[in-house]
């Protein structure tokens, strides 16, 4: 495969699963955008891996999470100094987007990356453990305890008893 196609195949999935994972769509477009940059630098060897695209996501994951810590230390610094930043927030228009962001808001970082790699990545349990770190016994019960949570989470918010 050629790195275009690649790019035509997975782009949008990988920028959706960055939108999820950090909410804010300019910048999952951003960090999306800079891991295809570092795997079009790459693409020789990637391109020989089983799963290239999961090796794409981690690296957009990464320069996410840096980016994002970066961003809370100088927010921090700013409001020391100068008070709260004012932002204006854009308003959801979609009941099923709040719905999945209110359940993923709800997670922990682990759980939600997990769910993210698992159903928009579509990575199998075995991929996930290696891009997490961590055995895949532990992947599985990371989906399972998120899913719960998110389950619970659905319920109340519905009023649904059992």
């Amino acid at each position: 495969m050629d790195f275009d196609a690649y790019y035509e195949a997975s782009y949008d999935r990988v920028r959706r699963a960055m939108t999820l994972a950090f909410r804010d769509p300019d910048f999952a477009e951003e960090i999306t955008q800079e891991a295809f940059f570092q795997t079009l630098r790459r693409w020789k060897r990637i391109s020989r891996l089983d799963h290239p695209e999961g090796w794409t996501m981690i690296v957009a994951l990464n320069k996410g999470r840096d980016d994002h810590r970066r961003r809370v230390r100088q927010t921090t610094k700013y409001e020391l100094l100068a008070g709260p930043p004012t932002t204006d927030l854009k308003e959801a228009q979609v009941d099923a987007r709040i719905m999945v962001t209110e359940l993923l808001d709800g997670l922990g970082d682990r759980q939600r990356e997990a769910l993210l790699l698992r159903y928009v990545s579509q990575l199998t349990i075995p991929e996930i453990a290696k891009v997490m770190g961590c055995a895949e016994g532990t992947v599985k019960a990371t989906l399972h305890a998120a899913i719960s949570k998110a389950s619970l989470q659905v319920k109340d918010t519905l009023n649904v008893t059992d």
